[in-house]
């Protein structure tokens, strides 16, 4: 086992990789009474088309296809791992994004158990054709749910707007018709491709003994069998740099319209530090103008073209990136133009580096209070471990961010790779 120390958060992290390719990582938090563990695999909605294990021939499977498979994984043979965890005095829960799914508990009690419990459901795979064609109707009902949630139709009718052929531009959870199309073959060759160890990581941090509960996880590795490893072949995506649609608006039953302007951005270099680096740097651009303490952000706010619902984010995972901007807005037409007019003029403007500094050092401070929360630690490592990022490097990341960065990701802002995504109220 080995220990990292990092000095600035002052935190000590175990980690050992198991002998079927688990990579385990433990943080002890002295004083706290909650204990948080997060089992996940690089395999999200985006996974669709692949070389299954032990198979020569790429395939696709129905989009939806992770998110089908993080529902049925709760089912075991001694009942279901909710029930099992509820015993235990824990809670659980999971979730699926673009590029990961992960399984995770909550407890101030029974720590050792829940690990455990914890590897051996998302560990061994119990479908039936029943509880499967059953499962279909739960999950065609979670997605008309979100079919009438408008935030959530704004934020992917945006990402819709800027990708041809990427996956990210279908919702994770897939269609009722891709879900009903899902065959228990699709789920096995989905599980037995991606569920490989080698694929995951386990995070385990709060009221633990790093030194107690490792060779106790050993030794439950040690009593599976996995097949040997190999390399997972995704297909490649070839995705024009254009966007695909300039301007769409939905129709829904709102009071006030909702507007979103995105920014398709050029995937990243593969390099992780110049990753991080682009992707903090365009935040820390972003926080410059639109945090509620910033001038442009409280003139729009007196104006009456924003409310507090208006805010701006850079997304990057794996292969795609994009920005955006927008909220709530009595005044969709003059908000939309004072965005485009900030993309416009934005490579030409005078950025203060005093303001810039403040604003750095804001951050740093809200990263390590993040570290005091053992759900945000847990969701940070996860967030980044497959970039090949790790989350108690972030400041060290933001302290090499220099005043040059924020001037050079403004080249991010094309209006030519700017689009509008509307929802406006029925009548």
């Amino acid at each position: 086992m080995e220990k990292y120390n990092y000095q600035t958060l002052k935190e000590t992290l175990y980690y050992e990789k198991m002998s079927n390719g688990l990579e385990v990582y433990l943080l002890k938090k002295k004083g706290f009474s909650k204990t948080y563990g997060i089992f996940a695999t690089e395999f999200g909605s985006i996974d669709t088309t692949f070389i299954p294990l032990n198979e020569t021939k790429m395939i696709k499977v129905p989009d939806g296809v992770a998110h089908f498979l993080e529902h049925k994984m709760f089912e075991m043979k001694e009942g279901d791992a909710s029930d099992l965890f509820s015993q235990l005095g824990a809670s659980t829960n999971a979730f699926t994004s673009s590029s990961r799914t992960a399984y995770l508990f909550s407890t101030s009690a029974n720590e050792i158990e829940c690990t455990k419990l914890l590897l051996d459901f998302v560990q061994e795979l119990y479908l039936t054709d029943k509880s499967i064609e059953k499962e279909k109707g739960i999950i065609c009902q979670e997605i008309q749910m979100y079919d009438d949630d408008p935030d959530w139709q704004n934020y992917f009718g945006a990402i819709k707007n800027l990708y041809h052929n990427h996956p990210i531009a279908i919702d994770i959870a897939g269609t009722c018709e891709s879900v009903r199309e899902t065959t228990k073959d699709d789920l096995e060759k989905c599980y037995h491709t991606f569920y490989h160890p080698s694929n995951m990581v386990l995070f385990v941090v709060g009221n633990i003994e790093p030194e107690q509960l490792m060779p106790i996880i050993v030794e439950n590795q040690q009593k599976k069998h996995f097949e040997i490893s190999k390399e997972i072949i995704r297909q490649s995506i070839d995705e024009p740099q254009s966007i695909k649609n300039k301007r769409a608006v939905t129709h829904m039953d709102v009071i006030m319209p909702k507007l979103t302007v995105s920014i398709k951005c050029p995937k990243a270099s593969n390099n992780p530090q110049h990753k991080i680096k682009r992707e903090l740097a365009c935040n820390l651009l972003l926080d410059l103008y639109f945090t509620k303490s910033a001038s442009t952000y409280n003139n729009w706010l007196e104006s009456g073209l924003i409310n507090d619902t208006f805010g701006a984010f850079f997304m990057q995972e794996r292969d795609y990136a994009f920005i955006q901007i927008g909220g709530d807005t009595t005044k969709p037409e003059q908000l939309e133009e004072k965005i485009y007019t900030f993309i416009r003029t934005l490579k030409d403007s005078n950025l203060n580096e005093e303001d810039f500094t403040r604003l750095k050092r804001k951050t740093m401070g809200n990263f390590i209070v993040m570290f005091n929360s053992p759900e945000s630690i847990a969701n940070l490592f996860i967030k980044y471990h497959f970039e090949n990022i790790s989350a108690f490097r972030l400041i060290e990341e933001l302290n090499n961010v220099c005043f040059q960065d924020i001037l050079d990701v403004r080249q991010l802002f094309n209006e030519s790779l700017t689009s509008t995504h509307l929802v406006l109220p029925l009548e």
